[in-house]
């Protein structure tokens, strides 16, 4: 399977104004941001695979309806743009994803840990755990770039698939690619498929939203 078909990359779907007006919204609220593994990283809205990780999956569903609040708040218009977004990529209406948190914002802050070593070699499979991850009902993963870093920070994907295991020990040698983004680029990758955020350089946050996408019920479902 050649790297093309790895992802599909849209490049400026959002305005450089749309993405500066909601960066600059996210930093307003920086008091809202959650913490994630020892403030490795934080998020605007919860997600739902830092909280499986930490422990705290009840935590997340309780507080669903005020995270998309949260987000509401800073970020006016974001998540109902952003399912449209999905709606036109998909060819047919998204809907929230009862009861989980709506889209939302990763900040990998310049100069940490994730920026010196990248993020995890990881499956977007923790919000598909038990029937659905058994049926592989079709899954996608969406990035939406706000605030690029000054150099790296790309997306590596793997020429590989989930296949039951959570680990794949072999990705150093397993073909991939890096794909790039600019302020306002759109990504999307099989929920399924091996995938990895890239060290980067430079004095600059990475900002971007995140939503994923489960056909369940006869129509696609998002939720971060």
């Amino acid at each position: 399977m050649p790297p093309a078909d790895w992802f599909e990359r849209r490049p400026s779907v959002l305005t450089p104004g749309d993405c500066a007006r909601w960066v600059a919204g996210a930093y307003a609220a920086r008091g809202d941001w959650t913490p994630c593994f020892d403030g490795v990283q934080f998020t605007l809205g919860r997600a739902y695979y830092t909280h499986l990780e930490e422990d705290q999956t009840d935590a997340y569903f309780a507080t669903a309806g005020i995270s998309d609040a949260i987000v509401e708040r800073a970020l006016p218009d974001l998540q109902a743009r952003v399912r449209a977004i999905l709606a036109d990529l998909v060819g047919t209406p998204v809907t929230p994803r009862a009861g989980w948190c709506g889209p939302g914002v990763h900040i990998f802050p310049a100069g940490g840990w994730l920026s010196e070593n990248g993020g995890d070699i990881h499956f977007d499979t923790e919000g598909l755990r038990g029937e659905p991850l058994a049926a592989r009902v079709p899954a996608k993963s969406v990035i939406l770039m706000l605030q690029p870093p000054v150099r790296g920070g790309g997306l590596r994907v793997w020429d590989a698939l989930y296949d039951g295991e959570d680990e794949v020990a072999a990705a150093t040698r397993i073909p991939s690619v890096v794909v790039d983004y600019a302020v306002g680029d759109l990504v999307v990758i099989d929920s399924y498929r091996l995938h990895q955020i890239q060290p980067f350089e430079g004095g600059r946050d990475r900002l971007s939203v995140t939503a994923h996408l489960i056909f369940s019920g006869g129509r696609w479902q998002a939720w971060f």
